[in-house]
């Protein structure tokens, strides 16, 4: 009797824990293609799991930092969503490639066309940015995420180092440091890119080259060698043929 009381507390408590903690398991977050280096550029993805059993997410607005406003705010369009990019004016202006930028996206919203994320589903949804900022460690991005039962989730709590994970945490990107080489994510990377393909393919063509040279180099070699071979032989059958004419004389 003792051992079933026990284990229907602990079935119980299980069931509550989960219940409790069901927000740290699964919440809107955001993490970055490859990596998200200080002063470069990134493809970052905001993903948005489906908590009810219910109900679908129709919407999700995602608030940008002001703190380290980002000049460059792109989505990439998602099949079945709808996308709003807002802006603001800037207290202080950026400058970027050498021009000041006033206004900066502070917020970037997606609402569902139709069904939306559907239970025991997610969605991303990807965005370019950049630049990231230099000095700083991290982003914070607040997320507001809407069901189609008209509840709203917010997820604005900044975790905090040292303590526990909030219940309803804000998405936070993690950036990395900048390559020793000082080399940026995005457009420099790819002209980088191109120019290793292009001394790579110059490369592979002096080898070409060479290889086809060495060929013929080779194949010189052999056709004399083979010519030598035939005047040795047929100066070899002029001699017997003379010996036999002076042996018949």
């Amino acid at each position: 009797m003792k051992a079933s009381r026990i284990a229907a507390v602990g079935a119980v408590t299980g069931v509550a824990v989960l219940t409790l903690s069901a927000p740290a398991f699964a919440h809107v977050s955001v993490q970055p293609e490859g990596e998200a280096a200080k002063g470069g550029y990134a493809v970052v993805n905001f993903k948005v799991p489906n908590e009810r059993d219910d109900a679908s997410t129709t919407k999700l607005e995602v608030t940008f930092p002001t703190d380290h406003p980002l000049a460059s705010v792109m989505p990439q369009p998602v099949d079945g969503w709808d996308v709003k990019v807002t802006k603001s004016k800037l207290d202080k202006p950026l400058e970027m490639h050498g021009k000041k930028i006033d206004e900066a996206v502070t917020k970037v919203t997606w609402t569902a066309d139709g069904d939306g994320i559907e239970p025991g589903f997610f969605q991303k949804f990807p965005v370019s940015v950049g630049t990231l900022p230099e000095n700083a460690d991290e982003l914070v991005f607040k997320a507001l995420q809407t069901y189609s039962n008209k509840e709203v989730v917010r997820w604005i709590e900044v975790p905090q180092e040292g303590k526990d994970e909030p219940d309803y945490p804000a998405p936070v990107l993690a950036l990395s440091e900048a390559s020793a080489d000082g080399h940026s994510h995005g457009a420099s990377d790819d002209k980088a890119d191109d120019a290793e393909s292009a001394g790579d393919a110059e490369k592979a063509a002096a080898e070409t080259t060479a290889a086809a040279d060495s060929g013929g180099t080779d194949t010189t070699a052999r056709v004399l060698g083979i010519v030598g071979i035939v005047v040795g032989a047929a100066g070899v059958a002029y001699n017997v043929l003379a010996g036999r004419r002076r042996t018949s004389a």
